[in-house]
C-alpha cells in the first residue's frame, strides 16, 4: 500500500522542488514561499462571500456551458483579450499544473523537444520533464535588447518548441517592456523557423491598469501569425479564493483537436459553483481596476524594501510588478540554501533560488524569493523576523 512520507522521510532524503518546500511552508507561522493568494478579502470581496449561498444555487440552477461562457468571457475581458472568447478554443482545468500537463502530453505525442525559460517556477520543468520531454534552458537574459531578440533566438533555440513564462515567475520580466514588438519578435522567429510557441501567462493580471506597460490583445497577435501556439492562463494567483481556481488553456487551431483531445481524457469540467463564484471575483476586480489586490501587494513590497534596505538581500527591481519579490544574497551572507534552512529554524519561510535554476542550480544560490500575497499585518512581522535573522547571520 502506498503511504505518504513522512516529514522526517521527506528531509532525510532531500527536498527536491519547490511544491515540497512550499509543503514544508505551509506548516510555519510565517509562510512567505508559495505564491499563491493568502491576503485577507478586501470590503467588497466580503461582500461576495457573503453571498456565497446565493452564488452556490446560481450554480446549481445554470448550465455547465453557461458557467464557463460567463467565466471565459469575464475573465478575457478583464484582460483586455477580445480574440480569445471568440475563437472558442480555451479549455478550463482547476490548476494551472494541469493544463501545463496536457500541454506536456501533446509535447511528448508528438515528439517535441522544448526550449523552456530560465529561471522559471520548476513546476514547468518537472511536469514536462516527468512526462519525458527533452529540455533545453533559454535565458532570460536572451529577451532584455528587443532588437536582438530574433537573433539570440536563432542562435540558441534549436528545439521544437519555445515555451515562455510571462511575467516570468519570481523575477518579473516581461516582452512587455517593448510594448507588441517584444512579442512580434517572437512570433517572427518561431513563424520563420516553424516553431511551436508556449507562453504561461499566469501572472499576466499583475501587469494590468500599469500605466509603465503597454498592455494589449495578445491573442490578436498570435492568430494574426500563424504560428501554432499554447497559452495557459490561471486564476490561482490573483484573488484570494482559498485555491477555488481555475486555469485557462487556448490554442492555435491547427493543434486545436489534439489538445481537445488530450483534455477530455484528463478530466471533464471545473465546478460551476467555482466558476460562477471566481467570475464575481473577476467583476469586482473590473470595477475596481484591480486596486483590491494591487493594495496588498504594493503594500508589503514597499515593506520588504524598507525593512531590508542596507542589508545583504538586495532587492531585484521588476519590469511587472508580480506577487512575488526576487531578492539577491550577497556577502556575507553564504548561499540562499543555508539562509532558507535558517529562516525556517526561525518558523520563517522563504524559497531559494536554486530550484528556479532549473538546468543550473548553483546559479540559484545568490537568490531567495518572498511571495507578497499575505495579510500586510503578517507581513510586516514576517520582515521585522527577516531582517533581525539576517543581521545576526551578518554579525
Amino acid at each position: 500500500m502506498n503511504t505518504v512520507p513522512t516529514t522526517t522521510e521527506v528531509f532525510s532524503t532531500g527536498l527536491v522542488d519547490l511544491t515540497q518546500h512550499e509543503i514544508q511552508a505551509l506548516k510555519t507561522q510565517f509562510n512567505l514561499a508559495d505564491a499563491h493568494t493568502h491576503q485577507r478579502q478586501s470590503p467588497s470581496q466580503r461582500a461576495i462571500v457573503s453571498r456565497l449561498p446565493q452564488l452556490w444555487y446560481q450554480a446549481e440552477e445554470s448550465l455547465q456551458a453557461d458557467c464557463e461562457r460567463r467565466f471565459i468571457d469575464a475573465f478575457f475581458r478583464l484582460h483586455g483579450q477580445h480574440t480569445a472568447p471568440r475563437l472558442e478554443r480555451t479549455l478550463l482545468s482547476y490548476a494551472a499544473s494541469i493544463s501545463t500537463l496536457v500541454a506536456a502530453m501533446y509535447l511528448k505525442r508528438h515528439r517535441m523537444s522544448v526550449s523552456l525559460i530560465e529561471p522559471c517556477f520548476d513546476n514547468l520543468h518537472d511536469v514536462l520533464s516527468n512526462v519525458g520531454v527533452p529540455l533545453y534552458p533559454v535565458a532570460e537574459s536572451l529577451f532584455e535588447d528587443v532588437g536582438s531578440i530574433y537573433a539570440n533566438l536563432a542562435e540558441h533555440v534549436r528545439t521544437d518548441a519555445l515555451f515562455l513564462v510571462d511575467p516570468n515567475n519570481p523575477t518579473g520580466a516581461t516582452l512587455l517592456r517593448h510594448g507588441r514588438r517584444g512579442f512580434e519578435e517572437v512570433l517572427r522567429f518561431c513563424r520563420d523557423h516553424d516553431k511551436l510557441l508556449l507562453i504561461d501567462f499566469c501572472f499576466a493580471s499583475f501587469t494590468l491598469f500599469d500605466d509603465t506597460l503597454e498592455r494589449f490583445d495578445v491573442y490578436e497577435l498570435l492568430e494574426d501569425s500563424g504560428v501554432g501556439y499554447l497559452a495557459l492562463e490561471d486564476t490561482g494567483k490573483t484573488w484570494p479564493v482559498q485555491d477555488a481556481k481555475c486555469a485557462l488553456l487556448t490554442s492555435s487551431r491547427d493543434i486545436w483537436l489534439d489538445v481537445y483531445n488530450i483534455h477530455t481524457s484528463v478530466l471533464l469540467n471545473v465546478s460551476p459553483f467555482v466558476l460562477t463564484m471566481l467570475t464575481e471575483y473577476i467583476e469586482d476586480s473590473a470595477a475596481d481596476r484591480m486596486a483590491s489586490v494591487r493594495s496588498v501587494l504594493d503594500a508589503n513590497r514597499e515593506a520588504a524594501i524598507r525593512a531590508l534596505a542596507g542589508s545583504p538581500l538586495r532587492y531585484q527591481e521588476p519590469v511587472a510588478k508580480v506577487s512575488v519579490a526576487w531578492f539577491r544574497v550577497l556577502p556575507p551572507l553564504s548561499t540562499a540554501s543555508r539562509l532558507q534552512g535558517v529562516l525556517a529554524d526561525d518558523d520563517l519561510y522563504v524559497l531559494p533560488g536554486r530550484y528556479f535554476h532549473w538546468s543550473e542550480p548553483s546559479r540559484g544560490e545568490d537568490f531567495v524569493r518572498v511571495a507578497l500575497a499575505r495579510d500586510p499585518r503578517m507581513f510586516a512581522k514576517a520582515m521585522t523576523r527577516l531582517r533581525a535573522a539576517v543581521d545576526a547571520q551578518v554579525r
